[in-house]
């Protein structure tokens, strides 16, 4: 994952228009907002990313917490929410040591950026911080049988209908040439099919199903809702 963490504190071209960004992060903060049962709930947003519509979500909740690893992203969070009370801003190694139970845990588009291994540790992690009715939310998981071709096709889709295409045109031909093709080249991204992952979180001890709608844009890849499995016995 460190790769990846490096490529998204650099100034990355990931986004083809400032539209293109502040969209996608209300897009993602109005779903996130939609799992929030309660007002009086505690929730972690495991590996945010800039998290430009967080202040949305805190809204929704009693308290937000923002977890990255990248350290210039972070720096940047605890600028930008300062102000707002109910924000917290985290490193992923401080989840270790939070004593804070958690209501709902947000793990979307990070878990294609890790090991098979890392994603366990992560699981290990949220599971600890979960309360024994809260959830987890795993969503953007990249599946092995859908290509790039749908991520484009996903991304025209959504920039025709919020008036972004040229910008989208461009910005696919800039990234064709760019860090993150070569990154994503060299390192690759992980993907899981369905069963898979459902396999996977019970082995972290979770129990899980595929959400009806994935978060964000792309139809194409799966969102999944972990509780803690029952333990019988």
């Amino acid at each position: 994952m460190d790769d990846w963490i490096d490529y998204y504190d650099s100034t990355h071209t990931i986004y083809a228009s400032k539209l293109h960004r502040d969209l996608h992060f209300q897009i993602i903060a109005r779903d996130i907002i939609g799992y929030i049962s309660s007002p009086d709930a505690v929730v972690l947003d495991y590996a945010c990313g800039e998290a430009l519509s967080a202040a949305k979500v805190a809204d929704a909740c009693a308290k937000l917490y923002l977890a990255e690893p990248a350290p210039g992203v972070r720096g940047r969070l605890i600028a930008r929410f300062a102000p707002n009370t109910k924000i917290r801003v985290r490193s992923l190694d401080d989840l270790r040591k939070m004593d804070d139970a958690v209501d709902l845990v947000i793990m979307n588009s990070v878990a294609q950026y890790m090991t098979p291994e890392e994603l366990d540790t992560a699981f290990a992690v949220v599971r600890r911080l979960l309360k024994p009715a809260g959830r987890l939310v795993l969503g953007d998981i990249l599946r092995p049988d859908v290509g790039m071709a749908r991520d484009v096709l996903a991304l025209l889709k959504f920039a025709r209908a919020h008036g972004f295409l040229k910008d989208a045109l461009y910005g696919l031909a800039s990234t064709a040439l760019s860090d993150y093709r070569q990154l994503r080249t060299r390192v690759g991204l992980q993907r899981y099919g369905e069963n898979e992952m459902i396999e996977k979180l019970a082995r972290a001890g979770f129990s899980a199903v595929r959400a009806p709608q994935n978060i964000g844009h792309n139809p194409w890849r799966m969102t999944f809702v972990a509780r803690h499995a029952l333990q019988l016995g």
